[in-house]
């Protein structure tokens, strides 16, 4: 079966992969792509997501998104895009439910704690620990490490990378080095996650109490289509407003992505992949659009993401995860067997990041009272 026969000839066809670091026989009733994606749903990190901070921490309420159903969202929209500019959906897919793979509990907090703690050790960064998930720490397959994936989904995955961790990746990170683009599948899953993460926690900044409309009302974006909201349902309140108000915004970020970037690739005169690679990035929002995303950005920075309650929640995480790493470096006896090593410090440390970094809100929460509380066991 032809499963690239409706792509532009731009896109990533998994025909013309440059595949799997492990060689596998091809599946006969599906693309590599979709191969992929099941893989990463079938996961444990992807279960995991289910209990990882998004904003919210998952004990805060039950309505609140999770870094599981975010990547569902970003998932759907980057999903909904490819279609539209004839792109590969299975790997847009699968680098959209991957994404987010090797994040910390506790959300940004999280991450900036662990890699507080891993300064001598290498540092931390949520985009290679993603890959480390899926090159290494997933134990499904006797033949590999991992789950297997194809090179485009990897390389979608590591959205950003240094130039002196790239030059430790070989091939996944020389385009880094080479100063050259990913997939347009790539880019696109990496704004689909802007799209659905700015609107989606204006949903839950307001059903919080954090956020309220008066103040949302500053952001022109958000005041317009509330009002063509209003204009079209006379008299709409409440949670039916917000969502009629969060949908339209959804929808024009979408809308003009869409067109913003077929003017690009139209002008760029791309064919080919590998036409993409050494062109500017191709998935773009408009200059117009562009303006009206980073005011929303900045907006819920100032407002939502620094609000005194989140704050408080964060310096808690902050305190968790310095401790749980101070505990388990000082006394690897502390972890499981498979996650103390005798090979020195630095893979010590890594493993322990590997641990920590594995671990939901709630897990590392009982974790840390098991070992600073003397009634916990």
């Amino acid at each position: 079966m032809n499963f690239d026969a409706r792509l532009a000839s731009y896109a990533a066809h998994s025909a013309a992969s440059r595949g799997r670091r492990f060689s596998e026989p091809p599946p006969a009733s599906r693309s590599e792509f979709q191969r992929d994606r099941d893989r990463i749903i079938h996961s444990t990190a992807f279960r995991r997501l289910e209990y990882k901070t998004q904003v919210f921490v998952n004990h805060e309420g039950d309505l609140f998104r999770t870094r599981l159903t975010h990547s569902i969202e970003v998932a759907q929209i980057a999903r909904s895009i490819a279609r539209n500019l004839r792109l590969n959906e299975d790997l847009v897919e699968a680098i959209s439910l991957a994404h987010d793979l090797g994040h910390t509990p506790f959300g940004h907090a999280g991450q900036d704690a662990l890699n507080d703690c891993m300064k001598g050790y290498g540092g931390f960064e949520h985009n290679l620990q993603s890959l480390r998930v899926v090159d290494e720490l997933e134990e499904h397959y006797g033949a590999f490490n991992g789950l297997n994936l194809m090179y485009e989904t990897r390389e979608g995955i590591l959205k950003h990378c240094s130039p002196s961790n790239a030059a430790k990746l070989g091939e996944i990170g020389q385009r880094f080095l080479d100063k050259k683009q990913p997939t347009l599948e790539a880019q696109l899953a990496n704004l689909a996650d802007e799209i659905a993460y700015n609107n989606h926690d204006i949903d839950d900044g307001l059903r919080s109490g954090l956020l309220t409309t008066a103040q949302l009302d500053q952001v022109d974006f958000y005041a317009r289509h509330r009002g063509e909201v209003e204009a079209m349902y006379p008299g709409i309140s409440g949670r039916r407003a917000i969502h009629e108000t969060i949908r339209r915004m959804i929808n024009a970020l979408i809308v003009d992505l869409i067109q913003a970037s077929q003017s690009r690739i139209q002008d760029a005169q791309v064919m080919t992949l590998e036409d993409v690679r050494r062109a500017p990035a191709l998935i773009t929002f408009s200059d117009e659009m562009t303006r009206e995303a980073a005011f929303l950005k900045r907006f819920l920075r100032e407002n939502l993401y620094r609000h005194y309650q989140v704050n408080r929640m964060t310096s808690k995480a902050r305190r968790i995860i310095k401790e749980l790493f101070d505990a388990f470096m000082q006394e690897p006896g502390l972890l499981p067997p498979d996650y103390q090593v005798t090979a020195g410090a630095s893979v010590q440390a890594r493993k322990v990041a590997d641990y920590i970094a594995g671990m939901t809100d709630r897990y590392a929460m009982r974790e840390h009272r098991r070992l600073f509380q003397v009634d916990e066991l």
